[in-house]
């Protein structure tokens, strides 16, 4: 996979981050403010998911806020099982994505659902194909952190 070091990729990359209309032709609105045609936004972002360099594109729903559940959940994955494990968990559509820490709980992910009682069924079900425990951890307070990763 190669780095995104392509002007318009980088673009596209730093420019749709925090923020994107919603409107009838949003990419045509999100290409303008950087320079690009509907098209030109449109082809970047399918390649870049296509190539991996970015895992997903898409909106971050408030599950809670529209009567579902997230959960932030860890595992204790052997090193040499990691990738397999992160195939297993990251085919749930409730994961959007997992990463790794140096940690005994190696594995974090968030389990993200329509109903709040559909986290514990996919822990489980997590649970069932990988045989490893997963460790949910509701939260009990809320913070909010702008994150922005400039490329």
């Amino acid at each position: 996979m190669s780095p995104i070091s392509d002007p318009t990729e980088r673009a596209i990359v730093n420019g749709l981050q925090g923020g994107f209309p919603v409107a009838p032709h949003p990419f045509r609105i999100a290409g303008a403010a950087l320079g690009l045609s509907e098209g030109e936004t449109l082809e970047g972002v399918r390649e870049l998911v296509a190539s991996g360099r970015l895992s997903r594109f898409g909106p971050l729903w408030n599950a809670e806020g529209l009567g579902g559940g997230v959960c932030l959940a860890a595992m204790a994955v052997p090193a040499e099982r990691f990738e397999a494990v992160a195939e297993l968990v990251n085919a749930h559509p409730e994961v959007a994505h997992n990463y790794e820490r140096t940690h005994a709980l190696n594995m974090w992910f968030v389990i993200s659902a329509e109903r709040p009682e559909r986290i514990a069924e996919v822990a489980a079900a997590i649970e069932a194909e990988t045989g490893l425990a997963v460790h949910l951890m509701p939260k009990t307070r809320e913070f909010f952190v702008g994150f922005r990763v400039e490329v």
